[in-house]
């Protein structure tokens, strides 16, 4: 069986066996528009009052409206002129709207990226900010997070008179999916929360992963700060393949981001049939495959997949090499000794930016072990592929083909059970 994946802006054709199981996602035709999505949640939402009737009713002050960054592919220009435009026709003036970007941890954006983002008029015609979590003046939130901490958010959204939050919900390896509170805390919060949110004792829970919102401590800590601090209106929508907007959940911020995670699960997280002996991935194809940071999530993706000491066969583009510089550093500092990393951050007296990506890493090797964990790049020289505690294989990229096929010939022998991930980390499989 012939089956292809996407790796950087190629394709790339490997036969697996015939009785392969193949997790693909399954996603409805689109009977809408994006902006006929969009606008039949704003006037019958879950939960709530229309958008417009609520506005109205807004207390004094902006109206903000926050959005995600660059690094999620949220095509805002199709959507985001009705949310806007129906703002307005509740006597709200330009002025008085902000959009803010929920950058969280990552950087400000650029001019060119908010174009990007929003499309040009938007980017042209609204005040535009981001959040900083380092900004002296985020203000702290009275109560208490679920973990028991204080939080502190940006300023500009805890002294809104009207409150939007808008996003993306998918899996997320994680929070279980993203989308709604997460638009908060991480998107808003201060940097000791985002160390707490990302922090040993949270990703060391086995229920904090894809699909998963039961019990899943970042879910519990990021709904708690959203509570804290309210939400008047939350809007969220589910892409398919193509990376457009299938539908759109709107209204108040649980029950509007319920109905979302209950149809994307219905979409992406099929159940595990039964435990494959190897398990073959994309890291999800450009742009989230640009480097080996994102593609970890391609391989922690498919573990509810993967039985304990079998193999996983994983390749992204990582055209922009490694990731972060503080993160390259952790993952040279500790190259091929992930035990002993986990056993320094469990103690909580230093916390690494980015070291989230290394301990959900180690999920897969404490399931498959490092010599079976393999990973091809064109990315990335052989020299520092080999520190990043994989087994690394560095081919070109016209070569890549021909390299996974040998690996996938090599592994999946007579009597093998072989799972195959198309999708990569879009397609996260749930245990039954």
């Amino acid at each position: 069986m012939l089956t292809k994946f996407q790796c950087d802006q190629e394709t790339i054709a490997i036969r697996v066996p015939d009785d392969a199981i193949v997790y693909i996602s399954k996603f409805p035709a689109a009977d809408r528009t994006p902006a006929q999505c969009t606008q039949d949640a704003l006037a019958r939402p879950c939960g709530s009052s229309p958008l417009a009737d609520l506005v109205r009713r807004r207390r004094a002050g902006n109206v903000v409206v926050v959005v995600s960054d660059i690094t999620r592919p949220i095509p805002y220009a199709t959507f985001l002129p009705n949310v806007l435009a129906t703002i307005e026709s509740a006597g709200v003036r330009r002025e008085e709207i902000l959009i803010l970007i929920a950058t969280g941890m990552h950087r400000s954006s650029s001019q060119d990226e908010r174009r990007q983002i929003l499309g040009g008029e938007i980017a042209a015609g609204y005040r535009i900010e981001d959040h900083d979590s380092t900004a002296a003046d985020l203000v702290e939130l009275p109560g208490k997070t679920w973990s028991g901490n204080t939080v502190r958010l940006n300023r500009r959204f805890v002294e809104a008179g009207f409150r939007i939050i808008t996003g993306l919900v998918e899996p997320h390896f994680m929070a279980g999916f993203s989308g709604g509170r997460k638009s908060v805390c991480p998107g808003l919060a201060n940097l000791a929360t985002l160390s707490n949110f990302h922090g040993y004792e949270f990703l060391a829970n086995p229920k904090a992963c894809g699909g998963n919102l039961e019990g899943n401590p970042c879910h519990l800590e990021s709904l708690s700060v959203a509570r804290q601090i309210g939400v008047d209106f939350s809007l969220n929508v589910v892409l398919n393949n193509e990376r457009q907007v299938l539908r759109a959940f709107a209204g108040e911020l649980e029950a509007s981001h319920e109905a979302a995670c209950k149809f994307a699960a219905s979409c992406v997280c099929p159940p595990v049939k039964r435990l494959a002996d190897v398990a073959i991935t994309s890291s999800g194809g450009y742009p989230l495959d640009t480097t080996f940071y994102q593609c970890v999530k391609g391989f922690v993706g498919c573990l509810p997949a993967v039985r304990p000491g079998g193999q996983i066969i994983a390749f992204g583009g990582c055209r922009e090499g490694i990731g972060s510089s503080v993160y390259a550093q952790i993952m040279f500092q500790y190259s091929n000794r992930w035990k002993q990393f986990l056993s320094d951050i469990s103690r909580g007296d230093q916390f690494f930016k980015d070291q989230w990506e290394f301990q959900m890493h180690a999920r897969a090797l404490e399931r498959v072990g490092r010599e079976n964990l393999h990973f091809l790049t064109p990315g990335i020289p052989q020299e520092q592929l080999a520190k990043l505690t994989v087994a690394g294989h560095t081919a070109k990229a016209n070569e890549m083909e021909q390299r996974v096929q040998k690996l996938v010939d090599q592994a999946a022998g007579a009597g093998k059970v072989v799972a195959v991930f198309p999708e990569g980390p879009y397609c996260a499989p749930v245990e039954a």
